[in-house]
């Protein structure tokens, strides 16, 4: 069923309009357990109630919607400015929504459709673990945008995607961390789960590290605290305090975020410790912040401008009927700065 209409809710729960209304508007007057029915058919066939559908079409509704999971992350920043630039170059407007990380992007997603009668959207961040019957439902072209991988059931027809090889950068990061004499490498993580950003990062980590026979030990690989936003700068700082605290001996730390390592910096700073003369710290995304801490920071940079502009020019071009849908993979770049250092 396409855009279930409240009529539609109404015939599936075999009662009237004015009760599935009753049923949202949270009105005394309804059976509980009528009430219950009806919120559960809503919440399975994705219904979404509309208040400005009557001042509102579709084909009228030039605007798009970003999804953002994880806004603390200073590298989306850029991502936005780009994206919303873009868009009111072909006079669209940008709806910016914050998804929660324990908040279900695509229930989210059918929601702002919905309500905001979009044309398209775009997701960024996060990590997609849903199924295809899900994701069909949401009835316009969207775009993953720097988002983990895509489970391979999902046909590719349905999607877009614009990313870098995150586990690939990842090990290039790592790469030169060992050939500048780092055998004991710690790692900051965040949001390792599933197929998400960081895991693909992680695991970027223990390819090189097994590339080279280099054991991984796991007092060396520190998860951040899940109770804050996962790529905040005080994550970093109070994740690095705890790994300071293990005891374990290290003369690398790499920070799969470079504001994960801004805090780590913090933080090693107050431990007595000199970056990069005790410690080597690096980082990855290529946030402009990198180029002006002392010292400077090491990190991998991503093409943010051109995925950003890439991204939306692809959803227009879908949108329009220019295209179909694309799946792009985009090299980073491996910045030195002055936060590394050759061991002697």
């Amino acid at each position: 069923m396409l855009e279930p209409t409240i009529k539609d809710i109404a015939k599936i729960c075999g009662v009237g309009v004015s009760t599935v209304s009753r049923a949202i508007n949270n009105h005394p007057d309804i059976n509980p357990e009528t009430k219950q029915k009806i919120l559960d058919t809503i919440q399975e066939y994705g219904y979404v109630p509309n208040d400005s559908a009557r001042n509102l079409k579709r084909s009228d509704a030039k605007a798009i919607a970003v999804l953002i999971k994880g806004i603390s992350n200073s590298f989306f920043t850029n991502m936005i400015q780009v994206i919303e630039k873009e868009c009111k170059r072909k006079n669209y407007i940008m709806q910016l929504s914050h998804v929660e990380a324990d908040e279900d992007e695509v229930n989210v997603a059918q929601k702002v459709v919905k309500e905001k009668r979009l044309r398209g959207i775009i997701f960024l961040g996060g990590l997609f673990s849903h199924s295809e019957e899900k994701l069909s439902k949401l009835n316009v072209p969207f775009v993953f945008s720097t988002v983990g991988s895509i489970p391979e059931n999902i046909s590719r027809n349905l999607y877009s995607s614009i990313s870098v090889d995150d586990r690939l950068e990842s090990a290039k990061m790592v790469e030169y961390l060992i050939n500048s004499g780092h055998i004991r490498i710690a790692i900051l993580v965040a949001e390792a789960q599933e197929q998400s950003i960081s895991k693909l990062r992680l695991e970027g980590y223990y390819d090189t590290l097994k590339a080279h026979n280099i054991a991984i030990d796991p007092n060396l690989i520190c998860h951040t605290n899940d109770a804050l936003s996962h790529f905040s700068m005080e994550n970093g700082y109070l994740s690095t305090k705890k790994l300071l605290a293990r005891g374990e001996s290290f003369t690398a730390l790499y920070a799969v975020s470079d504001s994960l390592a801004i805090g780590a910096l913090r933080a090693l700073h107050e431990a007595g410790l000199r970056v990069p003369e005790d410690i080597s710290l690096a980082g990855y995304d290529g946030i402009d912040m990198t180029n002006y801490i002392v010292p400077s920071l090491t990190t991998i940079r991503q093409p943010v401008e051109k995925m950003a502009k890439d991204t939306t020019k692809l959803l227009f071009d879908i949108i329009s009927g220019k295209r179909e849908h694309q799946h792009i993979t985009y090299p980073a770049e491996l910045v030195i700065r002055e936060s590394t250092r050759q061991r002697e």
